[in-house]
Protein backbone atom coordinates (compact mmCIF):
# COMPACT_ATOMS: atom_id res chain seq x y z
CA UNK A 1 0.00 0.00 0.00
CA UNK A 2 1.33 3.88 -0.29
CA UNK A 3 0.35 7.38 0.53
CA UNK A 4 -0.63 9.79 -1.95
CA UNK A 5 0.92 13.23 -1.50
CA UNK A 6 -0.84 15.92 -3.64
CA UNK A 7 1.03 18.93 -4.07
CA UNK A 8 4.42 16.95 -2.50
CA UNK A 9 6.66 18.80 -5.27
CA UNK A 10 5.81 22.02 -3.25
CA UNK A 11 7.35 23.63 -0.65
CA UNK A 12 6.24 21.81 2.06
CA UNK A 13 4.79 18.97 0.69
CA UNK A 14 8.45 18.11 -0.65
CA UNK A 15 9.84 17.77 2.70
CA UNK A 16 6.49 15.62 3.53
CA UNK A 17 7.90 13.11 1.06
CA UNK A 18 11.35 13.38 1.66
CA UNK A 19 10.63 12.63 5.35
CA UNK A 20 8.27 9.67 4.73
CA UNK A 21 10.32 8.27 1.92
CA UNK A 22 13.49 8.05 4.05
CA UNK A 23 11.00 5.98 6.56
CA UNK A 24 10.26 3.52 4.45
CA UNK A 25 7.11 4.77 3.11
CA UNK A 26 5.77 4.00 -0.05
CA UNK A 27 4.85 7.39 -1.82
CA UNK A 28 3.00 8.71 -4.96
CA UNK A 29 3.26 12.22 -5.75
CA UNK A 30 0.43 13.86 -7.51
CA UNK A 31 1.16 17.94 -8.53
CA UNK A 32 -0.02 19.81 -11.60
CA UNK A 33 3.77 21.37 -11.07
CA UNK A 34 2.28 25.20 -10.96
CA UNK A 35 4.43 25.91 -8.14
CA UNK A 36 6.05 22.88 -7.62
CA UNK A 37 9.48 21.17 -9.11
CA UNK A 38 9.78 17.52 -10.20
CA UNK A 39 13.54 18.06 -9.22
CA UNK A 40 12.35 17.83 -5.13
CA UNK A 41 10.71 14.12 -6.14
CA UNK A 42 12.84 11.60 -4.70
CA UNK A 43 14.60 9.20 -7.12
CA UNK A 44 12.10 6.09 -7.03
CA UNK A 45 9.14 8.23 -5.92
CA UNK A 46 6.68 8.26 -8.84
CA UNK A 47 5.27 11.47 -10.25
CA UNK A 48 1.74 12.17 -11.11
CA UNK A 49 2.16 15.36 -12.88
CA UNK A 50 -1.78 16.62 -12.99
CA UNK A 51 -4.68 18.16 -10.97
CA UNK A 52 -6.29 16.91 -8.24
CA UNK A 53 -9.62 18.19 -9.20
CA UNK A 54 -9.62 15.65 -11.54
CA UNK A 55 -11.61 12.84 -10.04
CA UNK A 56 -10.48 10.34 -12.83
CA UNK A 57 -7.02 10.52 -12.68
CA UNK A 58 -7.30 10.63 -8.78
CA UNK A 59 -9.10 7.31 -8.95
CA UNK A 60 -6.46 5.83 -11.53
CA UNK A 61 -3.52 6.89 -9.21
CA UNK A 62 -5.13 5.76 -6.10
CA UNK A 63 -5.86 1.93 -7.91
CA UNK A 64 -2.62 1.38 -10.00
CA UNK A 65 -0.44 2.59 -7.15
CA UNK A 66 -2.62 1.04 -4.61
CA UNK A 67 -2.99 4.12 -2.17
CA UNK A 68 -4.88 3.94 0.86
CA UNK A 69 -3.85 7.31 2.82
CA UNK A 70 -3.57 10.80 1.44
CA UNK A 71 -2.14 13.83 2.56
CA UNK A 72 -3.41 17.42 1.12
CA UNK A 73 -1.02 19.72 0.47
CA UNK A 74 -2.06 20.95 -3.15
CA UNK A 75 -3.46 24.72 -3.29
CA UNK A 76 -2.85 28.40 -3.69
CA UNK A 77 -1.18 29.72 -0.24
CA UNK A 78 -0.32 33.73 -0.73
CA UNK A 79 -3.43 35.97 1.32
CA UNK A 80 -2.84 39.29 -0.34
CA UNK A 81 -3.62 36.88 -3.98
CA UNK A 82 -6.91 35.71 -2.48
CA UNK A 83 -8.50 38.80 -1.27
CA UNK A 84 -8.02 39.82 -5.69
CA UNK A 85 -9.20 36.37 -6.64
CA UNK A 86 -11.38 34.80 -4.47
CA UNK A 87 -13.19 32.70 -6.78
CA UNK A 88 -9.79 31.34 -7.90
CA UNK A 89 -8.77 30.50 -4.52
CA UNK A 90 -12.01 28.74 -3.69
CA UNK A 91 -11.80 26.62 -6.67
CA UNK A 92 -7.78 25.60 -5.98
CA UNK A 93 -8.34 24.84 -2.18
CA UNK A 94 -12.26 24.24 -1.77
CA UNK A 95 -13.62 22.82 -4.34
CA UNK A 96 -10.60 20.69 -5.90
CA UNK A 97 -10.24 19.15 -1.76
CA UNK A 98 -13.98 18.45 -2.23
CA UNK A 99 -12.84 16.43 -5.23
CA UNK A 100 -10.57 14.51 -3.64
CA UNK A 101 -12.45 13.43 -0.51
CA UNK A 102 -14.90 12.43 -2.88
CA UNK A 103 -12.69 10.21 -4.54
CA UNK A 104 -11.30 8.92 -1.21
CA UNK A 105 -15.00 7.85 -0.21
CA UNK A 106 -15.40 5.68 -3.05
CA UNK A 107 -12.50 4.36 -3.06
CA UNK A 108 -12.35 3.53 0.71
CA UNK A 109 -9.78 4.91 1.75
CA UNK A 110 -10.15 6.32 5.43
CA UNK A 111 -7.48 7.92 6.63
CA UNK A 112 -6.77 11.16 5.46
CA UNK A 113 -4.07 14.33 6.48
CA UNK A 114 -4.73 18.12 5.54
CA UNK A 115 -2.84 20.77 5.37
CA UNK A 116 -4.25 23.38 6.75
CA UNK A 117 -3.40 27.24 8.83
CA UNK A 118 -3.41 29.26 11.90
CA UNK A 119 -5.11 31.82 9.29
CA UNK A 120 -8.67 30.61 9.83
CA UNK A 121 -8.58 31.89 13.52
CA UNK A 122 -8.15 35.62 12.26
CA UNK A 123 -7.87 37.77 14.99
CA UNK A 124 -7.43 35.54 18.04
CA UNK A 125 -8.90 36.88 21.29
CA UNK A 126 -6.52 35.25 23.16
CA UNK A 127 -2.58 34.10 22.65
CA UNK A 128 -1.48 31.79 22.54
CA UNK A 129 -4.44 30.01 20.55
CA UNK A 130 -6.55 26.95 21.18
CA UNK A 131 -8.08 24.78 18.42
CA UNK A 132 -10.92 25.34 20.16
CA UNK A 133 -10.67 29.31 19.54
CA UNK A 134 -13.55 30.61 17.38
CA UNK A 135 -12.61 30.76 13.66
CA UNK A 136 -12.89 33.95 11.91
CA UNK A 137 -10.70 34.11 8.64
CA UNK A 138 -9.40 37.55 7.49
CA UNK A 139 -9.49 36.62 3.66
CA UNK A 140 -10.41 34.19 1.42
CA UNK A 141 -7.30 31.71 1.68
CA UNK A 142 -7.97 31.44 5.52
CA UNK A 143 -12.03 30.75 4.77
CA UNK A 144 -11.18 28.32 1.98
CA UNK A 145 -9.44 26.00 3.89
CA UNK A 146 -11.71 26.35 6.90
CA UNK A 147 -14.52 25.23 4.36
CA UNK A 148 -12.33 22.09 3.57
CA UNK A 149 -11.95 21.14 7.38
CA UNK A 150 -15.66 21.69 7.57
CA UNK A 151 -16.10 19.14 4.62
CA UNK A 152 -13.43 16.46 6.26
CA UNK A 153 -15.66 16.87 9.51
CA UNK A 154 -19.02 16.52 7.93
CA UNK A 155 -17.68 13.34 5.58
CA UNK A 156 -15.92 11.94 8.66
CA UNK A 157 -19.53 11.46 10.71
CA UNK A 158 -21.24 10.41 7.16
CA UNK A 159 -18.78 7.95 5.61
CA UNK A 160 -16.17 6.77 8.68
CA UNK A 161 -13.56 9.03 7.51
CA UNK A 162 -10.50 9.38 10.15
CA UNK A 163 -8.56 12.80 9.28
CA UNK A 164 -5.75 15.03 11.30
CA UNK A 165 -6.21 18.71 10.46
CA UNK A 166 -2.90 20.01 11.12
CA UNK A 167 -3.52 24.09 11.37
CA UNK A 168 0.34 25.72 10.20
CA UNK A 169 1.37 28.83 11.72
CA UNK A 170 4.85 30.28 9.85
CA UNK A 171 6.60 27.57 8.36
CA UNK A 172 10.35 28.44 7.12
CA UNK A 173 13.42 27.37 6.80
CA UNK A 174 14.72 24.00 4.49
CA UNK A 175 15.91 20.57 4.84
CA UNK A 176 19.15 21.08 6.80
CA UNK A 177 20.91 18.95 4.30
CA UNK A 178 20.05 21.48 1.65
CA UNK A 179 18.15 19.30 -0.59
CA UNK A 180 14.60 21.04 -0.73
CA UNK A 181 13.48 24.66 0.31
CA UNK A 182 10.92 27.27 -0.68
CA UNK A 183 12.08 28.20 -4.69
CA UNK A 184 8.87 29.41 -5.50
CA UNK A 185 9.44 32.51 -7.56
CA UNK A 186 7.96 35.66 -6.18
CA UNK A 187 7.15 33.95 -2.86
CA UNK A 188 5.94 35.90 0.15
CA UNK A 189 7.32 34.41 3.13
CA UNK A 190 8.52 36.42 5.23
CA UNK A 191 11.91 34.93 6.11
CA UNK A 192 12.46 33.83 2.36
CA UNK A 193 12.03 36.85 1.56
CA UNK A 194 14.19 38.42 3.98
CA UNK A 195 16.94 35.75 3.51
CA UNK A 196 16.82 37.27 -0.77
CA UNK A 197 17.28 40.53 0.64
CA UNK A 198 20.28 39.44 2.29
CA UNK A 199 21.76 37.93 -0.38
CA UNK A 200 20.99 40.93 -2.70
CA UNK A 201 18.76 39.07 -4.82
CA UNK A 202 15.67 41.67 -3.26
CA UNK A 203 16.77 45.38 -3.73
CA UNK A 204 14.86 45.68 -0.07
CA UNK A 205 12.09 44.15 2.14
CA UNK A 206 9.38 46.03 3.20
CA UNK A 207 7.56 45.82 6.49
CA UNK A 208 3.56 46.26 6.58
CA UNK A 209 2.86 47.81 9.30
CA UNK A 210 4.96 49.14 12.32
CA UNK A 211 1.79 50.81 14.20
CA UNK A 212 0.64 47.95 16.02
CA UNK A 213 -0.34 47.08 19.65
CA UNK A 214 2.99 44.88 20.00
CA UNK A 215 6.30 45.50 21.84
CA UNK A 216 7.89 46.84 18.64
CA UNK A 217 5.14 47.68 16.14
CA UNK A 218 5.31 44.69 13.89
CA UNK A 219 3.60 41.83 13.42
CA UNK A 220 4.31 38.63 15.46
CA UNK A 221 4.75 35.03 14.26
CA UNK A 222 5.36 31.59 15.78
CA UNK A 223 7.54 30.41 13.32
CA UNK A 224 7.82 26.65 12.77
CA UNK A 225 10.98 24.63 10.80
CA UNK A 226 9.48 22.89 7.37
CA UNK A 227 11.29 19.71 8.52
CA UNK A 228 9.86 19.71 11.79
CA UNK A 229 6.53 19.96 9.91
CA UNK A 230 7.29 17.11 7.59
CA UNK A 231 7.85 14.81 10.71
CA UNK A 232 4.50 16.62 12.31
CA UNK A 233 2.80 14.80 8.96
CA UNK A 234 4.43 11.27 9.59
CA UNK A 235 3.59 11.23 13.15
CA UNK A 236 -0.41 12.04 11.96
CA UNK A 237 -0.18 9.24 9.94
CA UNK A 238 1.13 6.74 12.57
CA UNK A 239 -1.39 8.10 14.92
CA UNK A 240 -4.49 7.32 12.17
CA UNK A 241 -2.93 3.99 11.49
CA UNK A 242 -2.75 3.11 15.45
CA UNK A 243 -6.47 3.63 15.59
CA UNK A 244 -6.36 7.25 16.38
CA UNK A 245 -9.90 9.66 16.26
CA UNK A 246 -9.82 12.58 13.96
CA UNK A 247 -8.07 15.29 15.17
CA UNK A 248 -7.38 19.23 14.34
CA UNK A 249 -4.32 20.25 15.65
CA UNK A 250 -1.98 23.16 15.71
CA UNK A 251 1.74 23.18 14.67
CA UNK A 252 3.50 25.81 15.67
CA UNK A 253 6.31 25.83 18.77
CA UNK A 254 4.17 27.71 21.20
CA UNK A 255 6.46 31.29 20.36
CA UNK A 256 5.87 34.10 18.91
CA UNK A 257 8.67 36.73 17.11
CA UNK A 258 8.29 40.26 15.54
CA UNK A 259 8.66 40.61 11.93
CA UNK A 260 11.49 43.23 13.03
CA UNK A 261 13.10 40.48 15.68
CA UNK A 262 13.10 37.85 12.38
CA UNK A 263 14.97 40.70 9.93
CA UNK A 264 17.48 40.84 12.65
CA UNK A 265 17.83 37.40 13.28
CA UNK A 266 19.05 37.28 9.37
CA UNK A 267 21.45 40.28 9.62
CA UNK A 268 22.78 38.38 12.34
CA UNK A 269 22.91 34.91 10.98
CA UNK A 270 23.85 36.18 7.50
CA UNK A 271 26.58 38.91 8.56
CA UNK A 272 24.61 40.92 6.25
CA UNK A 273 22.83 44.70 6.21
CA UNK A 274 20.27 45.16 3.92
CA UNK A 275 17.36 47.74 3.16
CA UNK A 276 14.07 47.83 5.16
CA UNK A 277 11.10 49.63 4.24
CA UNK A 278 8.11 50.26 6.60
CA UNK A 279 5.00 50.92 4.68
CA UNK A 280 1.33 50.63 5.78
CA UNK A 281 -0.80 47.85 7.02
CA UNK A 282 -1.97 45.00 4.31
CA UNK A 283 -5.32 43.38 4.26
CA UNK A 284 -5.47 40.17 5.58
CA UNK A 285 -2.34 40.62 7.80
CA UNK A 286 -2.99 39.19 11.08
CA UNK A 287 -1.34 41.22 14.46
CA UNK A 288 -0.09 38.40 16.46
CA UNK A 289 -0.29 34.58 16.12
CA UNK A 290 1.55 31.61 18.52
CA UNK A 291 0.00 28.60 18.78
CA UNK A 292 -0.81 26.23 21.79
CA UNK A 293 0.75 23.43 20.89
CA UNK A 294 -0.10 21.41 24.14
CA UNK A 295 -2.97 19.11 22.07
CA UNK A 296 -0.48 18.40 19.16
CA UNK A 297 2.13 17.19 21.90
CA UNK A 298 -0.34 14.98 23.74
CA UNK A 299 -1.85 13.28 20.53
CA UNK A 300 1.02 12.85 18.16
CA UNK A 301 4.43 10.90 18.98
CA UNK A 302 6.57 13.76 17.78
CA UNK A 303 9.24 16.14 18.90
CA UNK A 304 10.67 19.07 17.09
CA UNK A 305 14.11 18.77 16.01
CA UNK A 306 14.61 22.76 15.23
CA UNK A 307 13.00 24.94 17.42
CA UNK A 308 15.70 27.16 17.34
CA UNK A 309 14.94 30.97 15.04
CA UNK A 310 18.73 31.32 14.15
CA UNK A 311 18.98 27.87 12.76
CA UNK A 312 15.62 28.57 10.59
CA UNK A 313 17.55 31.58 8.91
CA UNK A 314 20.29 29.02 8.45
CA UNK A 315 18.68 26.38 6.54
CA UNK A 316 17.40 29.17 4.75
CA UNK A 317 20.66 30.55 3.87
CA UNK A 318 22.03 27.51 3.10
CA UNK A 319 19.30 26.48 0.78
CA UNK A 320 19.55 30.13 -1.22
CA UNK A 321 23.24 29.30 -1.81
CA UNK A 322 22.53 26.03 -3.02
CA UNK A 323 20.41 27.58 -5.64
CA UNK A 324 22.51 30.15 -6.77
CA UNK A 325 25.38 27.68 -6.90
CA UNK A 326 23.52 25.61 -8.69
CA UNK A 327 21.03 27.21 -11.38
CA UNK A 328 20.04 24.03 -13.12
CA UNK A 329 18.89 22.43 -10.14
CA UNK A 330 14.79 22.68 -10.52
CA UNK A 331 15.41 22.09 -14.44
CA UNK A 332 15.30 17.93 -13.90
CA UNK A 333 11.99 16.35 -15.36
CA UNK A 334 11.61 14.04 -12.58
CA UNK A 335 10.04 10.34 -13.47
CA UNK A 336 7.16 8.40 -14.63
CA UNK A 337 4.59 7.40 -12.48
Amino acid sequence: MAILVTGGAGYIGSHTVLALHEAGEAVVVLDNLATGFAAFVPEGVPLVTGDVADEALVERTIDTHGIDAIIHFAGSVVVPDSLADPLGYYRNNTMAARNLIAVAVRRGIDRFIFSSTAAVYGNPEHMPVREDAPTRPLSPYGTSKLMTEIMLHDTARAHGLHYVVLRYFNVAGADPKARVGLATAGATHLLKVAVEAALGRREAIEVFGTDYPTPDGSCIRDFIHVSDLAEAHRAALVYLRGGGHSATLNCGYGRGYSVLETIAAVRRVSGRDFTVRHVGRREGDIMTMIADNALMRATLDFTPRYDDLDAIVAHALAWEDRLAREPDLLTHQGGPA
